[in-house]
């Protein structure tokens, strides 16, 4: 797919503190990406260079071949959804949505034809007249995204649209944001610090920390084979366990943990296993189990917590502390030994240099 949007080995500095440190990112022509992370990570920072309200120490941004990197904001024509709406308080839903066409010259006729059309798209052509005042936050969010839309931007960019919303609400308009992006297949940067959210509205996602992508990819290959230590956390596998081989046998290999903890895993699940590495697993990927005479990490279960699909244990073992789940049907009880059986499915490999 062609490149709409460039960010090629991008520094930027607030003051003194470098917030972001050679950041290079691709964004395909009506994809959707989300950069995701903690505060700090420098996700608004990278939305902020892109629309020109920061300047670059160094590197340079291109949208559709077009260098913007020391272009005024004004010019970059590009569509921006914010966290608190920024609607005119003293403006019809329909004046709003007509603001950005109004500043472009667009004829009065046609400006109303496209308001019209777009309000009926995001279900508000009943709200024509109100006030912003007058609207749900819901409402709200749906006229700043027509507003945005509404001037066919080459590049559409949202900076926390629906952290203002409750919960119910932002999941769906989550789903009206992604409906109306790939109808229109308007190209997307979205910046939000809700895995849920990023991993539920985009075609890939970058995870940021300290200033840098960790990983650049689908949702789907995040969650299941993260790249590296900082990602796997991210991502919610808890327990990351060291280890090496000691021994290969055709398609299974045996590892040995601290505390002498050894475990057959199968190179037809796993895949290729370096000699050195780390077995990443969720809760759910380790099994309290009470059989102490099946192949696992031996434990004692200290903490138990019930999550209505589990009970999940706080365990103590020879390769420290680690976190499983067990079976509702049958409650373990606190102080007594298991064995955490891995769950393939719900474990990773991580490269010992990546751990």
């Amino acid at each position: 797919m062609t490149k709409a949007l460039s960010i090629q080995s991008i520094t930027a500095h607030y003051g003194t503190t470098k917030v972001l440190e050679d950041l290079s990112l691709e964004v395909a022509e009506g994809e959707l990406v989300s950069l995701l992370g903690a505060s700090g990570c420098g996700k608004t920072t990278t939305l902020r260079l892109v629309a020109g309200f920061l300047q670059p120490t160094s590197g340079r941004i291109q949208l559709g071949g077009v260098d913007l990197t020391r272009l005024p904001a004004h010019r970059r024509d590009i569509g921006l959804v914010f966290q608190n709406y920024a609607l005119f308080p003293h403006m019809s839903v329909a004046d709003n949505v007509g603001f950005g066409l109004k500043q472009r010259g667009v004829a009065p006729a046609e400006k109303t034809k496209r308001v019209a059309a777009m309000l009926e798209r995001v279900g508000l052509a009943h709200l024509a007249s109100r006030l912003p005042g007058e609207l749900s936050g819901g409402q709200k969010q749906r006229v700043a995204l027509a507003r945005a839309l509404v001037i066919e931007p080459p590049l559409l960019m949202f900076d926390e649209p629906l952290s203002n919303l409750d919960a119910k609400l932002r999941v769906d308009m989550r789903v009206e944001i992604r409906q109306l992006q790939r109808a229109n297949g308007t190209t997307s940067v979205y910046v939000t610090h809700d895995q849920e959210e990023a991993f539920s509205i985009s075609d890939r996602v970058a995870i940021m920390h300290a200033g840098r992508i960790m990983q650049l990819d689908t949702p789907e290959t995040l969650y299941q084979r993260p790249a590296n230590a900082f990602v796997a956390r991210f991502v919610g596998f808890e327990n990351l366990i060291p280890m090496r081989v000691v021994e290969r046998d055709g398609a299974k290999i045996t590892a040995e943990a601290a505390g002498g903890v050894r475990l057959t895993l199968g190179l037809e699940q796993f895949g290729a296993i370096p000699d050195s590495f780390t077995l990443a697993c969720r809760a759910d990927g380790l099994v309290a189990s009470p059989d102490l005479a099946m192949e696992g990490i031996p434990a004692t279960l200290g903490l138990r917590t019930y999550l209505g699909r589990a009970y999940q244990y706080q365990c103590d073992t020879p390769a420290g502390p680690l976190l499983a789940n067990g079976p509702l049907t049958r409650p373990l009880e606190m102080g007594g030994q298991a064995k955490l059986v891995p769950v393939p499915e719900q474990c990773t490999i991580l490269a010992a240099e990546t751990a």
